[in-house]
């Protein structure tokens, strides 16, 4: 439990660091067994200590610390009831927030679309901490590794925290870069279709190093 908090509080403040996220907004968990330790709500990241793990069960109920879990608890744990997620990062990234006005999915701008499942949806605006942000959450990731929130930020998951939060780095550059294409007056941005996502997709499957 230690090694994973301290991983939590690192990414955490690794999404600070690299302007995912301002203040506080934002959190990050993750899931040991039927636990899951999650940032607190409200408290700056670089003050955060291991005196200060917040631990809870999967309906909610706190094991572990004396502070109050982040406001979209309800969120993660929807998430991990509903997946077989073992960690989650949310952010406010700002060029992904922005394509999350505009859009119902982002526009497949790039074959890394296909690393987190196909399109990515937008889930539809809903109070932050809210069950019906949650439930529109589980929408938008049904067959999905990430999706955006309406008017509010980013939500990927993975098997580990250093995939989830670099399904965020990816979801937040693609959307960046379908930004600035957009932005060029007189052209509009070439998409690929589902038949290249899938070749992609394949691809992408056998992609590292080998054992």
């Amino acid at each position: 439990m230690e090694q994973t908090w301290a991983d939590v509080v690192g990414t955490a403040r690794r999404s600070t660091a690299d302007g995912l996220v301002v203040g506080t907004s934002g959190n990050v968990s993750a899931r040991v067994g039927d636990v899951v330790l999650v940032t607190p709500s409200g408290v700056p990241y670089d003050r955060l200590s291991p005196e200060d793990a917040v631990g809870v069960t999967l309906d909610g109920r706190r094991v572990i610390g004396e502070l109050a879990p982040t406001s979209e608890l309800p969120m993660h744990l929807a998430v991990y009831r509903t997946t077989d997620a073992a960690a989650i990062v949310h952010t406010h990234a700002v060029h992904a927030t922005a394509v999350s006005t505009l859009v119902t999915e982002v526009p497949p701008i790039h074959y890394m679309t296909a690393a987190l499942g196909g399109p990515v949806r937008v889930a539809p605006y809903a109070l932050y901490g809210s069950d019906e942000l949650a439930e529109g959450v589980l929408r938008a990731l049904d067959g999905r590794t990430g999706c955006l929130l309406q008017n509010h930020g980013t939500l990927t998951h993975g098997a580990t925290l250093d995939q989830a939060y670099d399904r965020t780095a990816q979801l937040e550059w693609m959307c960046r870069v379908w930004l600035t294409a957009s932005a060029v007056p007189g052209h509009t941005p070439s998409l690929l279709s589902p038949a290249r996502l899938a070749e992609a997709a394949d691809k992408l499957r056998g992609y590292g190093q080998t054992p």
